[in-house]
């Protein structure tokens, strides 16, 4: 059977697979690792599967529509984020209208079904959390000629009615998926995708899915991947790891994917001695959350770890409680000190509005970001999205300040402020943050220290050219989203 796996167009460089969608500041592009995981169930299952991300691939409406009609698939599936969800929603009402089984996948019809497809008028319906095992059944439901609804993790549009059947559990073996960096090396132009934080080219991969923390506005865990940490095997990691090196030698690292990797710190050390007994060779960045004890961190570094990106969130306690983060101020700064006593570059990000904020608390977190002085940093106003606790929160208390999905991003596809706090207004949010930024980055001190390990590494180098190039109007021009 043939499918079409598409990643929309929307805007130019819109990074639609990372936990706030946007085009960024940074010139970040998230390969879409769920839908690529998916595709490569597919053709395990001996499934034909096109594979098209229009953003990264530059490809209009038009040239989508006429790769989809060359290949005639008799399924497509279309990825979904909740900025883009009206656009999305309308090119799948053109597929469906052209002849094709259209299903929409992400977080946001997983966190409202009945509502999605209301906004559609002739789509079949949307998957539930996790792709692979109810498009695998819908699959094989339409290759059999038998009856879409009723299948666990979908919602399918039947008359005037929504057919919701919630999902009835999620893929535990996650080693029997195929490697996403092979489905990424058969479909996709893997130079176009970057995070900062890690080397340039590198692969998203996930070491795990789930994660057992409680952050309030973390999106994957509470729609689509659930509060249990379910793990691949170490020897899979690093056989994915190892394939890789052999069959993508351009590939400089690996960025794990994972909410954070370091749920189970002793299966991370396990993961970290595989590497270094079968002489991984390639660097590696992953999601830790700051609660990593040192010798753990000593072995990662040893196994080729180069680069952590850290949610430390805030510099108040009263604020981190609020979110449910369950860590204190003081074990981050722990953190911080032990990670550079292993050599191991840190990327801080810190956020604002969280109910309950205040100039005060605010102030800490800044005051905290300056004192904990990571590699690089990144200050943004809070992003809650449907299914969270924490978009239940501000929608409850009236402080969602936002009327429509597309207010989610200013009109040049970056981050806009949706919330506000008893405190301070959105437009307070964004210029605070963007005063954060200039403070943080145009220390003379942080200047020079940038430049000097530009010029010893050359790796270096090239990873921060390639961010600097579309953040520098950002930090020089005070721009926020």
């Amino acid at each position: 059977m043939k499918i079409t796996a598409l990643n929309p167009p929307f805007l130019p460089h819109f990074s639609r697979g990372q936990r706030s969608p946007a085009v960024t500041r940074s010139g970040t592009m998230y390969y879409p690792i769920w839908l690529s995981y998916a595709a490569g169930a597919l053709e395990q299952a001996d499934h034909v599967v096109q594979l098209i991300d229009a953003p990264a691939m530059n490809k209009d409406e038009t040239e989508v529509l006429k790769n989809i009609s060359e290949f005639n698939p008799a399924l497509v599936i279309v990825e979904t984020s909740t900025p883009s969800i009206i656009n999305d929603v309308q090119i799948a009402d053109i597929i469906q209208d052209k002849g094709f089984d259209v299903f929409l996948t992400g977080t946001h019809p997983s966190a409202l079904p009945k509502e999605t497809i209301a906004l559609g008028n002739s789509f079949k319906g949307a998957v539930l959390g996790e792709y692979e095992l109810p498009l695998l059944a819908v699959c094989e439901a339409i290759e059999q000629g038998g009856n879409i609804e009723g299948i666990s993790g979908t919602a399918v549009r039947s008359g005037d009615a929504v057919i919701v059947t919630p999902p009835s559990g999620f893929l535990d073996d996650l080693d029997s998926l195929p490697f996403v960096s092979s489905v990424y090396k058969r479909h996709l132009p893997v130079e176009r995708y970057n995070n900062p934080n890690a080397l340039h080219p590198q692969v998203m991969l996930m070491g795990g899915r789930g994660c057992p923390n409680m952050c309030s506005f973390c999106v994957f865990p509470q729609t689509l991947t659930g509060r249990r940490y379910r793990s691949r095997s170490a020897s899979s990691v690093v056989d994915e790891m190892l394939w890789v090196e052999e069959n993508m030698p351009e590939v400089k690292a690996v960025f794990f994917e994972d909410d954070t990797i370091a749920a189970d710190t002793g299966r991370l050390r396990e993961l970290a001695e595989e590497m270094i007994r079968r002489n991984v060779s390639i660097s590696w960045t992953c999601n830790m959350r700051a609660s990593v004890d040192l010798e753990t961190l000593k072995i990662c570094r040893s196994a080729g770890l180069r680069s952590v990106c850290v949610g430390f969130e805030s510099g108040s306690d009263r604020i981190l409680a609020s979110m449910h983060k369950g860590i204190t101020v003081e074990r981050m700064k722990q953190f911080k000190k032990d990670a550079s006593k292993a050599k191991i570059l840190v990327h801080g990000c810190f956020l604002f509005g969280i109910p309950g904020e205040t100039r005060e608390t605010a102030a800490e977190t800044l005051k905290f970001a300056l004192e904990l002085n990571p590699d690089t940093a990144q200050f943004y106003p809070l992003m809650v999205y449907p299914g969270t606790d924490a978009y239940r929160k501000v929608s409850d208390e009236g402080l969602l300040a936002a009327s429509s999905w597309r207010d989610w991003l200013k009109a040049d596809g970056t981050h806009a402020c949706v919330v506000r706090t008893e405190d301070m207004t959105p437009e307070e949010l964004v210029e605070f943050c963007d005063h954060c930024r200039r403070k943080f980055y145009l220390r003379p001190v942080y200047i020079l220290r940038k430049i000097w390990r530009s010029l010893i590494d050359s790796n270096e180098r090239h990873r921060t050219m390639l961010a600097f190039r579309t953040f520098r109007k950002y930090l020089f021009k005070g721009k926020n989203g």
